[in-house]
């Protein structure tokens, strides 16, 4: 028998690909243009917006007759065994492969934010903590790893990272960003796409562009972002992410800019995506985010309209399941109202990546190789569950290690912390208990346990109080909650004073509760009004602070809090950004002294609960001045964080000097420990442009690296500084570099600049395009 040219795994993808589509019929086109999700609820809450009114019944058997785009979630619905989930999962794709006429079975995609969503599967820190670690390379080890376990079931595609850059921090989703900067998010995100695609795993851009820039903070608001912060801020991520991580899918937003939905921006799609980033992958919609350009959006009267006007965008895929690109789909493009071409081209990128992927190979096999191998396929019971642990001793190692970087120490001013081995701890607050409060809103405990009560978690979750106890075993450590997390009861104030009262040191764990739509205090459609501690806890703290016992503050949150209310009045600050499954024991360590702090901030920590919007990125005016009576400095600056050690920067080497507009130099330091044990400081690098042809930020990150030293350790660190890292949009929407003065400050914080390189650019303004650099990867020797 004859093998078709595209099922010939020697020829080009394209050449295959080239053969097959016109052997396809509109219906088949199409088919390949939507995800279905089995078991997704059309009644009550969901974990996706409006999923009550945009899920649509169909006809499973039927459908699957023209083929599938893609399966939505087979483990992220519903609690299932890792094992018998990827039975249920390849039982599926084979049906999916029989039943149509060229056996191409579907890309399977799962959320894999903060680890694989699954049960049983690791929960890891969340993106937040992710920037907290300033460490890509831990990143992208953890994406691997997450990677592997979604192979090891039958997934091919990941909804992550998000690149979306803090711009309020009132919003819900902000624990789910890696911080307000673009170029820290950048970095950092990168690194997740390349663990994740070195994996085999399609890495998932989201959520393209301007989602986090929401007016008033609320989740789907307008985004008025202007175009210069949209090319300067929103948009280098996502760039750096494809240029340098090779993501090859990316997820439009859901949100609008100056009234164009981004699922319908050719703009935004097509133009600059494809034509001048050379984007060659997939777009896919964020979830319902096609129908709601008729929904919500209204730009749309029809389902075809809708359709047509995400296929313009350059929208190729409907998730989560079929309803606009389906049927309707079908009948307007027979009436003339959608042309076939706009389906070809959708399905001819998604035919591709298909291909890339092996799904059009001949001797394609549904079955994982780690379940086929041990349970030969058949295998059901206790034995299939041991096939499959996709919460390995490996993953818990490294779950720990990103949560121990993580940690921020804010304040240590009186040096409480570490806590004394055999003191008395008077342990307060509605965190400190619950394991869930480690979790962010897309751990599968948080996002999908809570709709199925009784089943256990799945993993081991080391509360903070439990951890405190193993970790200081002859403390005399005692609990009460002393208020919930959100509700206004006052009422265990009471006891919590009195156990304070009695205890050397009081440890007041507070913070979120992660959540969707309003049923927490933090994740997504969990908008707060101001920065504010949520509930009573800000009373409580008042109330501990007054008992004159020290206070150890440690928050669990998913946002920055305002803090200020309480400055020189704690004994000590301790910062986690939902931790994770080891974050217990990461928070604990640090307490007791056994893990040395290095954490910094990846978003500003704000004096007072107002005056939001606000990130350390403003130009002059956005900062304090005599033009207004408020003052948006934050109590704590982004890059900020402190250790048990203490280190001292040496020998810099940053002569002023003229560079060229195209022109290269080089800065360095020699950052030394200087106490008497190991610890990390993380260099950073800012630019200051004192003149610029359209305002710019006092000082915006350009460069980092984080320093691992032993006591009495030094490294020297050298920073390639290039012009073209000082471009920018200007006024004629161009990126340039512009001649004049520069400033290089190295730096603990972006408030906290330690050594200054002045420059100055001469030449002619140049104009910068994809090719420019967009890093500063930092050289580090070790020296004596």
């Amino acid at each position: 028998m004859t093998t078709a040219p595209w099922r010939d795994p020697a020829l080009p993808a394209a050449a295959r690909v080239d053969d097959l589509l016109p052997r396809m019929t509109l219906e088949e086109k199409t088919a390949q243009l939507y995800g279905v999700w089995v078991g997704a609820d059309t009644d009550g809450d969901g974990v996706a917006p409006h999923q009550h009114d945009m899920t649509s019944d169909y006809d499973w058997a039927e459908l699957i007759t023209r083929g599938l785009g893609q399966l939505t979630r087979s483990f992220g619905t519903a609690p299932v065994d890792p094992a018998l989930g990827a039975r249920a999962l390849a039982r599926a794709q084979r049906r999916i492969a029989a039943a149509g006429r060229f056996g191409i079975p579907a890309v399977a995609h799962e959320e894999c934010l903060a680890g694989f969503t699954a049960w049983r599967a690791t929960a890891y820190p969340v993106p937040l903590a992710w920037g907290a670690a300033f460490d890509p390379p831990l990143v992208e080890e953890m994406a691997r790893h997450i990677g592997r376990d979604l192979r090891a079931v039958g997934v091919h595609q990941g909804l992550a990272p998000v690149l979306d850059v803090v711009r309020d921090p009132r919003w819900g989703r902000v624990e789910e960003t890696i911080g307000e900067d673009p170029y820290l998010v950048g970095t950092v995100g990168a690194a997740y796409v390349r663990g994740l695609e070195s994996a085999g795993i399609v890495a998932t851009l989201k959520h393209f562009a301007g989602y986090a820039s929401s007016a008033g903070a609320r989740n789907l608001a307008p985004v008025r972002a202007g175009a210069r912060e949209f090319a300067d801020v929103t948009l280098p991520p996502f760039e750096m992410a494809l240029r340098e991580g090779g993501a090859r899918s990316v997820m439009a937003a859901y949100t609008e800019r100056d009234g164009v939905p981004a699922s319908a921006d050719p703009e935004l799609l097509t133009r600059l995506l494809r034509e001048e980033w050379g984007f060659t992958g997939t777009v896919v919609a964020d979830y319902f985010g096609i129908g709601f350009l008729q929904t919500l959006h209204r730009v749309a009267g029809t389902p075809a309209e809708a359709a047509r006007l995400a296929l313009e965008a350059g929208v190729d895929v409907e998730l989560p399941t079929v309803k606009y690109y389906g049927d309707e789909l079908v009948a307007a493009v027979r009436a003339g109202e959608v042309g076939e071409e706009l389906v070809d081209r959708a399905a001819r990128r998604v035919l591709l990546q298909k291909c890339e992927l092996g799904l059009l190979d001949e001797d394609w096999q549904p079955q994982p190789p780690e379940t086929t191998d041990r349970t030969n396929g058949e295998t059901a019971g206790e034995t299939v569950r041991a096939a499959i642990d996709l919460d390995p001793a490996a993953n818990r190692a490294l779950a720990r290690r990103l949560a121990e970087e993580s940690v921020v120490l804010l304040d240590n001013a009186d040096g409480l912390l570490p806590l004394a081995p055999d003191t008395r701890v008077a342990v307060v607050g509605p965190r400190a208990a619950d394991a869930l409060a480690m979790l962010g809103c897309y751990s599968f405990p948080s996002h999908v346990l809570t709709h199925h009560p009784g089943v256990e978690l799945g993993i081991e979750i080391p509360t903070l109080l439990e951890s405190l106890r193993a970790e200081l075993p002859d403390a005399k450590v005692t609990f009460t909650e002393g208020c919930g997390v959100s509700d206004p009861d006052a009422s265990g104030f009471t006891e919590a004073v009195a156990r304070t009262a009695e205890a050397d040191v009081c440890v007041a764990v507070l913070g979120d509760r992660a959540g969707l739509f309003g049923r927490g205090t933090s994740g997504e459609g969990c908008d707060v009004a101001d920065l504010s501690l949520p509930g009573v806890q800000g009373e409580l703290l008042d109330a501990l602070v007054a008992t004159g016992v020290p206070v150890v503050l440690v928050l669990l949150t998913g946002r920055p809090y305002a803090l200020g209310r309480w400055d020189g009045r704690l004994g000590a600050v301790v910062q986690a950004f939902f931790p994770g499954e080891e974050g217990g024991p990461a928070v604990a360590g640090v307490l007791s002294g056994r893990v040395n702090p290095s954490g910094r901030l990846p978003v500003s920590v704000p004096r007072v609960p107002g005056g939001q919007p606000w990130t350390y990125l403003q130009p002059p005016l956005g900062l304090a001045g005599e033009v207004s009576n408020l003052d948006p400095t934050p109590l704590y600056p982004f890059g900020h964080g402190r250790s048990y050690t203490t280190f001292a920067w040496e020998d810099f080497a940053g002569p002023d000097a003229e560079i060229a507009t195209d022109g290269a130099y080089d800065l360095s330091v020699t950052v030394r420990n200087t106490g008497d044990r190991a610890g990390a400081e993380v260099v950073q690098l800012y630019l200051h442009d004192p003149v610029a042809s359209v305002t710019r930020p006092d000082v915006r990150l350009i460069g980092y690296q984080r320093l691992e030293l032993p006591a009495g350790g030094a490294a020297r660190v050298t920073f390639p500084f290039h012009a073209d890292l000082s471009a920018f949009t200007d006024r004629a929407g161009r990126r340039v570099v512009e001649p004049g003065a520069l400033e290089l400050r190295l730096g603990a914080s972006s408030a906290d600049a330690r050594e200054v390189a002045r420059l100055r650019l001469t030449g002619p303004v140049r104009e910068v395009g994809a090719n420019r650099r967009l890093r500063c990867e930092a050289e580090v020797a070790q020296t004596p």
